[in-house]
């Protein structure tokens, strides 16, 4: 029989913040002694790791990969910009970013399971690395695309070093050209993303809350105007599908011409290769999208530390 119960290891989940198979561990090492339980997972970094996850970490890097006709995309953030340039750092993600290549699943949790290069897990290295480098680090997301047939290729747009940096993209392209082809085509739709930050590939890929958003701002103009209704509702029907245009990727307008829609380029590259190609999907990370940093007014941090 074990020498703690589930609510020895509810408490030393609270006091440590450590994961639960990490406190079982623990307990079941010292007997179901707690305060030796603590010592312990201090000593492995597992409680300082799980302290300094309080912190926003909205840094880091976004590593992208390519294997045939798969490629991966996965971020994985830090606490500071110093920390992304650290050596082991780029290590780790350039390392989990081949791992999650060779995985079948998007999940962030399956990712955390599977076996690190080296030795233990993924999760396991990241607490590693938390305890080591000194900072708040998270696995924050992956994303893979596959093509039958073409290529699957991979952009990174301000790259810190080979294929790691702060906005990656992958391009996946379905046909039966070559590489010297799907190549250059690849990279320069990859290119128009990084900088057009297309939302879906297609409209009807677009998130019907965000358009409904767009058609409740329209709506509001529309009234502003005060033309007829029907005028009106003409008014808001256009402006939504004016931001569907320019928010889809295949509609957008070509950044290299800006005149030659997305959906264009490409046909018109499947002309002159004399074989189909179609742009069946794409990824593009940017670090720290999405994420609410914190910010600090220092003056106000030394004026309450004065007056404490």
């Amino acid at each position: 029989m074990a020498a703690y119960t589930a609510a020895d290891v509810k408490n030393l989940r609270e006091r440590t913040g450590a994961g639960m198979m990490d406190c079982k561990k623990a307990l079941a090492e010292t007997d179901g002694d707690l305060e030796a339980a603590v010592d312990a997972l201090r000593a492995r970094g597992l409680a300082a790791a799980q302290k300094k996850s309080s912190r926003t970490a909205a840094e880091g890097l976004v590593g992208v990969a390519v294997e045939g006709r798969k490629g991966v995309a996965v971020e994985v953030n830090s606490e500071t910009d110093f920390v992304a340039k650290n050596e082991q750092f780029q290590d780790f993600v350039r390392k989990v970013t081949a791992v999650a290549l060779s995985q079948d699943s998007d999940d962030v949790e399956a990712l955390k399971g599977a076996p690190y290069p080296g030795g233990g897990t993924v999760g396991e290295k990241l607490t590693e690395n938390v305890a080591t480098i000194g900072e708040n680090q998270q696995l924050r997301r992956i994303r893979s695309v596959r093509v039958g047939q073409g290529m699957v290729v991979p952009y990174m747009h301000n790259a810190q070093a080979p294929n790691l940096g702060k906005i990656g993209v992958l391009v996946a392209l379905e046909s039966a050209a070559g590489p010297d082809v799907l190549e250059p085509l690849g990279k320069q739709i990859a290119m128009h993303i990084a900088a057009a930050f297309p939302q879906a590939l297609d409209a009807d890929g677009l998130d019907p809350a965000v358009l409904e958003r767009e058609r409740a701002i329209a709506r509001e103009k529309a009234a502003e105007s005060g033309k007829p209704e029907a005028v009106q509702e003409k008014m808001v029907d256009g402006a939504v599908k004016k931001f569907a245009k320019e928010n889809a990727l295949l509609s957008q307008l070509f950044v290299m011409d800006n005149k030659t829609p997305v959906a264009e380029v490409v046909a018109q590259a499947a002309r002159q290769a004399g074989t189909a190609i179609t742009l069946t999907d794409y990824v593009r990370f940017q670090l720290g999208e999405g994420i609410e940093k914190e910010t600090t007014d220092f003056a106000a941090e030394v004026a309450a530390a004065v007056k404490g």
